[in-house]
């Protein structure tokens, strides 16, 4: 597990690991995602982050335990991770699944999904990168439609962009699926 807590330099990418594409689970969890992504797709670097890092050493243990040898947890916060500290261009694409959406009128500011990450987002991104993310609370799902209608010169509509990993679910997907609500995933690419 690397952390990039409290520093201002950009991610080097571990040696021995693939490179020639690159994914993202941000905001990983326990990984079951993360895990399932780095299994399907063997050579594909997939870098994952939290901030708690026990979880992150679930995920560690549980690519252990399975054999992964590229996947590379990391102990940061996601807006300084799209912002500066991950090298421009670098990702073929970006998870995003489930953030807490902060649905209290007075914590809506500490929503992760706002139109300045939107706008960050793309820099680190390949041309025609695909950006994945998924909400169980319809209020934030349908103000992430307006928000990728109102960038609609930076982002185009691309569902196929995640139809290899469709299948998969979070743990707290599961979670909210077991208790019969309905988990939105949008994907959009770069243009």
């Amino acid at each position: 597990m690397e952390s990039l807590l409290n520093t201002w330099q950009i991610l080097q990418f571990p040696d021995g690991m693939p490179r020639n594409r690159v994914e993202f689970d941000m905001g990983c969890g326990k990984g079951r995602f993360t895990i399932e992504l780095a299994r399907r797709h063997p050579d594909t670097l997939v870098l994952c982050n939290d901030i708690i890092s026990d979880r992150l050493r679930i995920v560690e243990r549980r690519a252990l335990r399975a054999g992964l040898t590229n996947l590379h947890a990391l102990r940061a916060t996601s807006l300084p991770l799209v912002a500066f500290q991950l090298p421009p261009a670098c990702l073929d694409r970006l998870h995003l699944l489930c953030p807490d959406p902060w649905p209290k009128k007075s914590h809506l500011s500490r929503r992760l999904v706002c139109t300045d990450f939107l706008c960050r987002v793309p820099r680190v991104l390949k041309a025609g990168g695909i950006f994945h993310l998924s909400t169980d609370y319809t209020p934030y799902y349908e103000n992430w439609l307006r928000m990728f209608d109102n960038l609609s010169s930076i982002y185009e509509p691309a569902p196929e962009g995640i139809a290899d990993m469709a299948d998969v679910k979070t743990d707290f997907e599961l979670k909210w699926n077991a208790m019969g609500q309905e988990v939105h995933h949008i994907c959009y690419r770069v243009k």
